[in-house]
């Protein structure tokens, strides 16, 4: 029974209507109503449903919901009623299958054709988008959100003279064009200009602006875009106007000055003298136009070599210390891939200590006294400069000199802790931490980073004590908060930490809290489908669709995936934990006696947790707030299949950030493992487009021919013939060790240490039985050559390298890595 009376009609009407206004409770008792009277009605029940799933009952609301669409199949509220429960859960595919059944029973409905075209470009499809928007126009021709969203639909699908089309068409419409700037219509046209730049037609995009200027309510954008197509066109004089009218409104903005410069011819990478000459001219007069534009100050020192370096820098390097500013270091250092420039900055800074401590001025014959702050910034600079170059020595000695000096500043103790932390003192680093935040335990960034060390030391207790000192005190579980914070820097701290102790498990429930985040913001874009369309806001919103296509990529996913994979592949290689990291090296003897320790350990953890929990429980429980039913996070590490899911964690990386070397690098580990050669071959392929000369990529290479020849005569002919097919390119037409020994000739000369390591790891895979080769590459990154890649994390790698070798050379490394680093305990005995 479809059709209701007129009473219940009504009050069916007013139902729909509480749910349009989230009135969900009330919604509820109406459809209770109705279905007292006629408890087969289809549709009321659907809705009954769909109230039940905002009431937090999931099971009930797809019960109620299947109940309406076997009561009315042919009613297209059921299955839009469907398609809402199942886009609520993110099943975008069955909402979309839904959308489309209901869609067969009333072509023309608006609303439910609206939300079909949310999912489509929810899920990027962009030409089905196209279509449904294109029938919303035809339907409601006179609706200016249906032309803006086909429009849209054309620049998103690449072709943005289409999209021209549309919107040009639809400005032809209006009658009303605002006499005065109106924000929606300016935004349109602006957003017109902005198709027009797509196409590649720059000079109809800036004669566009000439037509458009009128009603623009952001002029700094039109100036912005005039300047920047005048450049393009190569309207150099008229640019070079441009981009001062843009400097007089804001002397600091670096794009301004960049574009000047270009503007006026010198946009060389490589400024022949003359043309450097007319480069510090154009800083200085802006310097004496704008004397209070730091950007004027800094941007001459990318561009002056030799004496005009050092003069320019000494000019400016006095005005920062002298004025006291911290982040001096971290303004110039991208400076110092040019090593002259580096130099003259050390003997520039060097001059000042020297002259300051005998004068109190930056020259020694000087006659201006210098502020007594000038010599605490001075210290503070060249620690950092000394901790750039790995000086641990020198720039501890001028970082104490600088606490000596002033016993109470916050950033001298973190300078410390870094330059401790950077010289593998994690112990000491945290002490020089801990000693910053207890002079201001008002900051909340010194207490985040005073947490982030003592994660690193493997601290765990104390780092839970203390960053929840900045929770909120009505919070259940403040560890929690953390997480509804997306503060991701603690969840990938504390996993790498947990990975370290060998809680793999736990490690994992912190790299899917990361995932979590990275969905939700992926999720979070929904809402903006619609509101960006209403608002006009629409060169933002394509700023939002092109940033969360490729959001993955993001340095904090990348991290939490590679994490993630390795725990995954650990579980795969060794699924009772045995032979850990720990017990690489060890003798049968030795392993029985550290399994015995781990065990007891374990047993005592295990029963700290426990009382830990039951605490936790007893207090959440009283507070009403959520128990942690899995803090050990056994349901990832004792996963069925941790290649399946170590490939679930990956795939977002391979469909949104497949340019990164690290995705493939990653697919190689897991494909290998899976015995899929023919996905692993690929990988490899596409690491090698990226980067052929990738030092992890030369060990999978060498595990990849091995894992071919112990294959051998069981391979299908057909993978035989691909793999065949791309070997050449592979392996150059070499055997194994002729294609190592290439690969470490080629990278001896380059002096990389990470490259030693790759080979000696696969001079180990090729000849297992003689690991004194392996030994010899390694001890080879003693050379001078190799000092400037001779990291605290290569050596490191290098040691953990002997141990899973048994090298008897394991001490002898040891002893060389605390010369070279003599503050590290790892390497000391």
């Amino acid at each position: 029974m479809r059709e209701l009376p007129q009473k219940e009609a009504n009050l069916f009407k007013q139902i729909l209507r509480c749910y349009e206004n989230k009135q969900y409770k009330k919604g509820f008792k109406g459809a209770e109503q109705i279905l007292k009277k006629f408890p087969e009605h289809g549709e009321t029940l659907a809705l009954k449903g769909l109230f039940y799933n905002h009431l937090d009952k999931k099971e009930e609301a797809y019960e109620f919901v299947k109940k309406g669409l076997r009561h009315d199949l042919k009613s297209h509220v059921c299955w839009h009623v469907f398609g809402l429960l199942y886009r609520s859960d993110k099943n975008y595919e069955e909402a979309m299958k839904c959308y489309s059944q209901a869609l067969k029973i009333d072509k023309e409905n608006l609303q439910i054709m609206r939300d079909y075209s949310l999912l489509q470009i929810h899920t990027r499809n962009y030409e089905a988008f196209a279509d449904t928007r294109h029938q919303l126009l035809e339907l409601r021709p006179q609706n200016r959100q249906f032309w803006i969203g086909l429009a849209i639909a054309y620049h998103m699908m690449g072709k943005p003279e289409l999209g021209i089309k549309v919107l040009a068409t639809y400005e032809e419409t209006l009658k009303d064009i605002p006499t005065k700037p109106d924000y929606e219509h300016s935004e349109m046209l602006l957003y017109h200009n902005a198709m027009l730049e797509d196409t590649g037609d720059i000079q109809a995009a800036f004669d566009h602006l000439s037509t458009i200027e009128a009603h623009v309510c952001d002029p700094k954008t039109l100036k912005e875009k005039r300047a920047q197509f005048l450049l393009t066109l190569g309207r150099q004089e008229e640019a070079v106007a441009a981009y001062r009218t843009l400097i007089a409104h804001n002397p600091d903005n670096f794009a301004y000055m960049d574009g000047l410069r270009k503007s006026l011819g010198l946009d060389n990478d490589n400024l022949t003298c003359e043309e450097e000459v007319k480069v510090l001219d154009v800083f200085k007069e802006l310097q004496k136009e704008y004397p209070r534009s730091n950007a004027a100050k800094r941007l001459p020192l990318r561009y002056a070599t030799g004496e005009a370096f050092v003069k320019t820098a000494d000019g400016y390097l006095r005005i920062m210390l002298r004025k006291g500013v911290p982040s001096l270091f971290v303004n110039i250092k991208i400076l110092y891939t040019d090593k002259e420039k580096e130099q003259a900055i050390e003997k520039l800074a060097l001059g000042y200590l020297a002259a300051l401590d005998k004068s109190k001025c930056f020259d020694t014959a000087g006659s201006s006294i210098e502020p007594p702050t000038a010599l605490l910034w001075t210290l503070y600079f060249l620690a950092q400069h000394f901790d750039f170059k790995r000086d641990t020595a020198q720039a501890l000695g001028y970082i104490n000199r600088a606490i000596e000096h002033t016993p109470t500043l916050v950033e001298l103790h973190m300078t410390k802790g870094r330059i401790l932390k950077h010289a593998g003192d994690l112990a000491g680093a945290l002490d020089s931490l801990n000693e910053a935040r207890e002079l201001d335990l008002q900051d909340r960034f010194i207490n985040s980073k005073c947490t982030k060390y003592m994660l690193r030391a493997d601290k765990m207790a104390e780092a839970e004590k203390t960053v929840v000192l900045f929770a909120r005190a009505d919070i259940v579980d403040p560890l929690n908060d953390l997480v509804d914070m997306q503060a991701m820097w603690y969840s990938l701290e504390a996993g790498e930490s947990h990975i370290r102790q060998g809680q793999l498990g736990r490690a994992l429930k912190r790299f899917h809290q990361v995932e979590k985040h990275f969905v939700d913001f992926t999720e979070d874009q929904f809402d903006f489908h619609m509101y960006c369309l209403r608002k006009m806001t629409l060169r933002a919103y394509i700023a939002l669709l092109k940033l969360e296509d490729q959001l993955r990529s993001h340095a904090y996913y990348v991290r939490a995936t590679q994490n993630a994979v390795r725990c995954y592949v650990a579980l795969f290689d060794k699924p009772n934990g045995e032979d850990s990291e720990e017990m690489e090296g060890m003798t049968d003897a030795e392993k029985k006696k550290f399994r015995n320790k781990q065990r007891k350990a374990e047993l005592k953890a295990q029963k700290e947790a426990e009382e830990k929990k039951a605490q936790a429980v007893l207090e959440i429980t009283k507070k009403g707030g959520k128990v942690d039913e899995d803090p050990e996070g056994l349901k990832y590490s004792k996963t069925e299949d941790p290649l399946g899911a170590a490939l679930k964690f990956l795939k977002p990386l391979q469909e949104l950030a497949a340019e990164r070397i690290e995705t493939h690098l990653m697919s190689f580990e897991i494909y290998i493992r899976k015995n899929k050669l023919l996905l692993a071959l690929k990988s490899l392929l596409k690491s090698i487009k990226i980067d052929a000369n990738n030092a992890t990529l030369h060990e999978q290479l060498v595990r990849f021919a091995l894992a071919v020849q112990k294959a051998g005569d069981t391979l299908k002919p057909a993978v035989k013939s691909v793999i065949n097919k791309h070997w050449e390119t592979l392996y150059q037409g070499k055997d194994l060790s002729g294609f190592n020994a290439q690969f470490l000739a080629k990278n001896k000369d380059l002096g990389s240490v990470p490259h030693l390591i790759s080979a000696a790891i696969a001079v180990s895979l090729i000849h297992p039985n003689d690991k004194t080769k392996a030994e010899e590459i390694l001890f080879a990154m003693g050379e001078d050559k190799y000092v400037s890649t001779r990291s605290l994390e290569n050596c490191l790698l290098s040691m953990k390298t002997l141990k899973s070798l048994r090298s008897n050379r394991l001490q002898e490394f040891k002893t060389k890595a605390a010369k070279w680093y003599p503050k590290a305990t790892a390497f000391q005995s």
